[in-house]
């Protein structure tokens, strides 16, 4: 059984860039849609209707930050290698208070590394 474990940010200077790039519309639909299972960048654009080359931005951005990563690489009907993706935050709870500022995530089943 797995356990899920939670990552707490406290130092302003990592979480406001943080969140700064996670409050935007089509990185919280490209969380919320690889959240429970996996998903190539074509699913994701058509399930959230978000454009392909913004998706593909936002995912290569979100990988460099350790928030999406590829669960596996599938073959299509074409021969051709073909990306799934998945969140690593199951979900965000952010806390701002007069002295402080937290940003607790909790892993996607263990997929932090």
């Amino acid at each position: 059984m797995l356990r899920n474990e939670y990552v707490r940010l406290s130092d302003s200077s990592t979480v406001i860039p943080l969140l700064h790039d996670i409050i935007d519309e089509i990185t919280l639909k490209i969380i919320s849609s690889t959240i429970d299972a996996p998903k190539n960048v074509f699913q994701i654009c058509y399930d959230n209707k978000i454009p392909l080359s913004s998706t593909y931005k936002k995912i290569r951005k979100l990988q460099q930050e350790g928030l999406v990563s590829i669960e596996k690489i599938e073959t299509d009907g074409k021969g051709k290698r073909v990306a799934l993706y998945r969140s690593k935050i199951k979900s965000l709870d952010f806390n701002l208070k007069k002295e402080s500022i937290l940003l607790q995530l909790e892993q996607n089943d263990g997929l932090f590394a």
